[in-house]
């Protein structure tokens, strides 16, 4: 029998991160960088996730999906028409904000020579006055946010809202977005690695220089009829439902069971700490349920904790 499958998480520096995931929440990262991701569930060329302990202790996500698919992920996802696992779950850790962007559509992303992405992104936590850019500001054209990245007065476009620990927001491909300064973040995410800078605040690079930016990819992409969208309360359970990955949230009082029917689950603690499948895990850590699994008992370690379940749709 499996227990659960965790992950060692890989350590991304970004011009924009910082050190919270260390200071608090107990990561481990290398030292004298700034780290703004961590890539903890993640199946690329480029970057692969090992699980660290237990019953499959070496392999990665890929060996998972592509030779254990249906002990691991369950029988459902046999016929997956995708080589790769289709998720990514990253950590964000925002010091600084990050540049307005915006991830192509399904319908563009192979003409732009990119990959879809939608998103989501649960805030674990913020400081105060944290906040984000997601959509455009009511009734901007797309004449006028072109003119505005050569007067720069971008942010006068943008939708901007406040966020507090807790809430989350859906990101689908086309809705223009920035995170703000002060956000800690789990993102769960298609499998893409694929961002289109449109604006960055004048800032420079690791390397000292400008940013690149992708004017024209960004434009083509952008929904320039999102206006205002609006960020979920923290009492929601449903996070997030659509065609690539279905996100809920679970309040455990004392224990919860969970009626999985022979379907794997990624878990991810936002907050307290939990006991699983014979695993201890505490915020900001993960694990993948396998599917092996009818039933699973979650305890909470202090009475009371908060997690997210994330899982595929049945139909591809």
């Amino acid at each position: 029998m499996m227990g659960l499958i965790r992950f060692e998480p890989i350590a991304m520096e970004r011009v924009w991160g910082g050190r919270k995931l260390e200071a608090r929440f107990g990561k481990v990262l290398p030292p004298g960088l700034v780290i703004g991701e961590l890539w903890e569930v993640v199946d690329r060329e480029e970057a692969q996730s090992v699980v660290h302990e237990g019953y499959y202790q070496g392999l990665t996500l890929n060996n998972l999906w592509a030779e254990h698919r249906a002990a691991v992920f369950g029988e459902t996802y046999v016929g997956h028409p995708s080589p790769r696992f289709p998720l990514l779950i990253k950590l964000l850790d925002a010091r600084e904000r990050l540049s307005v962007q915006v991830h192509p559509p399904v319908h563009l992303a192979a003409a732009l020579n990119g990959e879809p992405k939608t998103e989501m992104w649960y805030f674990l936590n913020t400081d105060p006055g944290a906040h984000i850019f997601a959509g455009l500001a009511q009734g901007v054209t797309r004449s006028q946010f072109e003119k505005s990245l050569h007067d720069g007065t971008v942010e006068q476009m943008l939708h901007h809202l406040s966020v507090n620990a807790g809430q989350s927001i859906f990101i689908p491909s086309g809705r223009l977005h920035a995170i703000g300064e002060g956000c800690v973040i789990i993102e769960i995410q298609q499998n893409s690695d694929t961002t289109y800078r449109v604006f960055d605040w004048n800032r420079v690079g690791l390397d000292g220089q400008p940013r690149a930016l992708h004017i024209e990819q960004s434009l083509a992409s952008i929904d320039f009829a999102d206006f205002e969208p609006k960020v979920q309360a923290g009492s929601e359970a449903l996070l997030a439902e659509c065609p690539y990955f279905r996100v809920e949230k679970i309040v455990i009082e004392d224990r919860a069971t969970l009626n999985l029917g022979g379907k794997f689950a990624l878990l991810c603690v936002a907050g307290g700490g939990v006991e699983v499948l014979g695993s201890t895990l505490h915020a900001a850590q993960f694990g993948l349920i396998p599917a092996d699994k009818q039933t699973v008992e979650i305890v909470a370690v202090d009475s009371r904790a908060e997690v997210l379940l994330a899982t595929l749709p049945e139909e591809v």
